[in-house]
């Protein structure tokens, strides 16, 4: 649902009459973003030109042969045309093609947040020409000050390369966005920075690429149930609360570095009714002063020094107004999972609503509390955002309760779990997610995630960040022999080796884990290697090419006349391939297989051309 960004006219006037929040937020807002599975743009190219409402910024773009052609002349030149509308939750996708690139470095991007006139700044997801390196692919933004800001880089599944077709797609929730090459997840980001008008783009470098088949389609309203093989989704309790002061800009910092994908703050208000982030009843303990945070005016609490309790160089910090950490989030990237914290009315409740809504941010904030009239006071006043109950101890039939409040997830303590994980399952049957609280243990989270919860609230969210990324090392296939776009000759030794592998084939014929492969076999050119683990197929490929020290062993191991063995040897000695070539082509050659002396002729003759 698309939100006003502004508070209407209509509430300030109502608010200085003196009429409640809550009966001004009892109606969603009123514009609202396309429904989701119908796209917006669904664009097949086959028109004489640019469909309408499209804008070449910069490079050449052009309808060819059914086909959209983008062209980047120089590896400065970042040619874009932008189109499509503002959407918050959307994907993106379409079939590329590298038709030329001034080098492997060179990339296409697929642009998740423009301004229609194409200026600075944009979020783009980029995907190299040699795709398979480390950084090609790349979620990266390029700054209001006209520099790069690179924020998450990987390898793709495959090699791209020029004149191979393949399918593309990002889909992008809010801040967060994930990389699809070849149909298979390959990167993840929680730090696209997004604007309020941006709309979608196409973007090439040092290169001409052609797009065909180009849809981006509103998502539905997100599960929080862990999909399979997905790692475990991190919360980072009060912030990076183990190395920064909980609840503040800068545990939000340390949050958002450690690429966490939600912030968890706690919200309450202060004597004025201003919505603060602090999660004890009083100051005491997180600041330099004393008292119930509700006895307090929000200009007393922003006076205090919330920073050096926790540490010297955190002097300064101070206990933040929801909106300014809304406004942090917004413009520096993040996701809020907000706790509704201690005894609140409905007008409070609203309170916070308007805070959410009036930044535009509902699609990027989660509500969670312990208490149940706190979330029906959610739902009734603000639909649109999903809900959590806490629990410190499990509820009779957690399904049930989960049903009567319409929850996205049932966020019970580790203890409680412990008690009965069945509730797992019961709860993902009816939709609803689990995250556990509050848990700092790599074996802990080991154990969650074997028994299916779906995302961990911890002190320790780079940790945990960390524990993902070698989770997904584990639970995902790789090919470790050959490297992916290797060249192998035939003198080489092959081995045939991936990890995580139930099945492994070769151009489509089984192999054994660890197989050595007589190279003399396999025909000159291209070879694919496929591993499959559980249903996570994972593609590689390598080439046999011609060298000197490969054609040596073919005519060395053929089986021919040592007549024949000595003649082809001196003329590779001498380098005179064309010769050889022609020799092996005769009955001269005697004692060649068919097959072999096919392979010597070819490779010779590769040589003498290369």
């Amino acid at each position: 649902m698309k939100l006003t960004r502004r508070r209407p006219r209509a509430v300030l006037a109502a608010l200085v009459a003196g009429i409640t929040v809550t009966a001004l937020l009892t109606t969603p807002p009123a514009q609202a973003e396309p429904a989701a599975d119908a796209p917006t743009v669904n664009e097949t190219f086959d028109g004489p030109g640019l469909p309408a409402g499209w804008n070449a910024v910069d490079g050449t773009w052009k309808v060819q042969n059914g086909r959209l052609v983008g062209t980047s002349t120089t590896a400065s030149q970042q040619s874009r045309i932008t189109f499509g509308t503002p959407l918050t939750d959307y994907r993106i996708e379409s079939h590329l093609r590298f038709d030329s690139a001034l080098d492997a470095a060179r990339w296409v991007a697929i642009g998740l947040d423009l301004a229609p006139t194409g200026a600075v700044p944009w979020s783009i997801a980029t995907l190299r020409n040699g795709s398979t390196v480390n950084n090609g692919l790349e979620f990266a933004q390029r700054t209001a000050s006209n520099t790069w800001n690179v924020t998450d880089t990987g390898a793709a599944p495959i090699q791209v390369g020029v004149g191979k077709e393949v399918a593309v797609a990002v889909e992008v929730r809010g801040s967060r966005a994930t990389w699809y090459v070849d149909g298979r997840e390959s990167l993840r980001t929680s730090m696209v920075n997004r604007t309020a008008g941006g709309v979608q783009a196409l973007l090439v470098n040092g290169a001409t690429v052609s797009f065909d088949d180009l849809k981006v389609t509103p998502l539905q309203r997100e599960s929080f149930i862990r999909k399979p093989g997905e790692p475990l989704r991190v919360w980072a309790h009060r912030g990076g609360s183990s190395a920064a002061p909980e609840n503040t800009a800068a545990s939000d910092e340390v949050a958002r570095r450690a690429r966490a994908e939600w912030i968890e703050n706690d919200v309450q208000p202060t004597k004025d009714g201003v919505p603060v982030i602090l999660h004890d009843t009083t100051v005491d303990r997180t600041t330099d002063g004393t008292g119930a945070v509700r006895s307090l005016t929000a200009a007393q609490v922003a006076a205090l020094d919330a920073g050096s309790w926790f540490a010297p160089a955190y002097k300064g910090q101070q206990v933040p107004t929801l909106a300014a950490q809304l406004d942090g989030l917004k413009t520096r990237g993040g996701n809020l999972l907000l706790e509704v914290k201690g005894a609140h009315t409905k007008d409070s409740v609203a309170r916070i609503v308007t805070e959410i809504r009036s930044r535009g941010m509902s699609s990027r904030v989660f509500v969670q509390s312990f208490e149940p009239q706190h979330l029906r006071w959610m739902r009734e006043l603000a639909p649109e955002l999903p809900l959590g109950l806490l629990r410190s101890t499990l509820d009779p039939d957690p399904v049930a309760i989960a049903k009567d409040l319409d929850l996205s997830a049932y966020n019970p303590s580790d203890a409680a779990l412990a008690t009965r994980p069945a509730a797992i399952a019961e709860l993902h049957a009816a939709g609803v997610a689990v995250n556990v609280w509050t848990v700092d243990d790599a074996a802990r989270w080991d154990a969650l995630e074997k028994a299916g919860v779906d995302g961990i609230i911890t002190n320790r969210p780079a940790e945990l960040a960390g524990w993902n990324a070698a989770f997904r090392q584990r639970a995902k296939p790789r090919v470790l022999s050959p490297a992916a776009g290797a060249k192998v000759d035939r003198a080489q030794v092959l081995t045939i080796a991936a990890t995580a592998a139930d099945s492994i084939t070769l151009d489509g014929r089984p192999v054994d884990n660890g197989a050595v492969v007589d190279t003399s076999t396999l025909a000159a050119g291209a070879h694919e290697i496929k591993v499959l683990a559980g249903n996570t197929p994972v593609v590689s490929s390598f080439e046999i090419v011609a060298t000197p020290t490969g054609l040596a062993h073919l005519i060395l191991t053929s089986g021919a006349s040592q007549t024949a063995v000595s003649t082809m040897t001196t003329l590779l000695g001498r380098r005179q391939y064309g010769v050889l070539a022609t020799y092996a082509a005769t009955p001269a050659a005697a004692g060649l297989s068919a097959v072999r002396r096919q392979q010597i002729v070819t490779e010779a003759r590769l040589l003498a051309t290369s």
